[in-house]
């Protein structure tokens, strides 16, 4: 049971880890940061990423209307807000760091596991690893917070090209996605993973200062 206790802070901090790791690239991925339906017979709702726009366009195949799934890939041609373009920085960013810390915590997890007598190198990747995961946990907040805000309470400024079969004048109404939520939650797993990771740290600094104690009284 005292080795199953050792091992509880690390597998949730690793396993935290993973999963928001896997929730961020599906946020970058995603096809809904922003769901906007429109008055118009050929396309109803459009579906905007960070990187491309998806919709269903009413065509009209031998006399039969038929929705052809469509894409557009966002480009110099939009007109591209702010807080989408710092949404795709930051969501790379914090992806990367997340990448880095699944390799620090893995050899972490590994030495741990030979019982290899490298405490110094243990609390150093813990550092690495708790220090980039609060970064990436205020890198998707800041994002998923930014895009929400200024799509349901400010003034966006993202506008479709010319050539896009729907102009935005005919902007019936913003639909709630997913995004924000996950978001959040992608956060929170990185917060507590983060966090797990410093128990860890302290727990090391513990059992170091331990043999030293018992040195001095010896």
């Amino acid at each position: 049971f005292p080795e199953v206790k050792k091992w509880i802070c690390k597998t949730i901090g690793l396993l935290c880890s993973y999963l928001a790791w896997v929730f961020g690239v599906s946020l970058a991925n995603s096809k809904s940061w922003r769901i906007w339906e429109f008055k118009s017979k050929k396309v109803r709702f459009v579906f905007i990423g960070l990187w491309e726009a998806y919709y269903y366009q009413k065509l009209n195949v031998s006399g039969t209307i038929v929705d052809f799934p469509m894409h557009s890939t966002i480009n110099k041609s939009w007109v591209i807000s702010i807080e989408l373009q710092y949404g795709q920085d930051l969501m790379l960013l914090a992806n990367f760091m997340k990448t880095v810390v699944l390799v620090f915590t893995s050899m972490a997890i590994m030495l741990n596991w030979i019982k290899a007598p490298f405490p110094d190198y243990l609390k150093m990747c813990y550092n690495v690893s708790s220090f980039y995961l609060f970064l990436s946990c205020g890198c998707t907040a800041g994002a998923v917070s930014w895009n929400f805000a200024k799509d349901f309470y400010g003034q966006t400024t993202l506008d479709f090209p010319t050539t896009f079969p729907v102009s935005k004048r005919y902007l019936k109404k913003k639909h709630f996605s997913y995004v924000f939520p996950l978001g959040i939650l992608t956060a929170t797993f990185s917060f507590v993973s983060a966090c797990m990771f410093l128990f860890e740290i302290c727990l090391l600094k513990r059992n170091q200062v331990k043999p030293m104690v018992v040195g001095k009284h010896s």
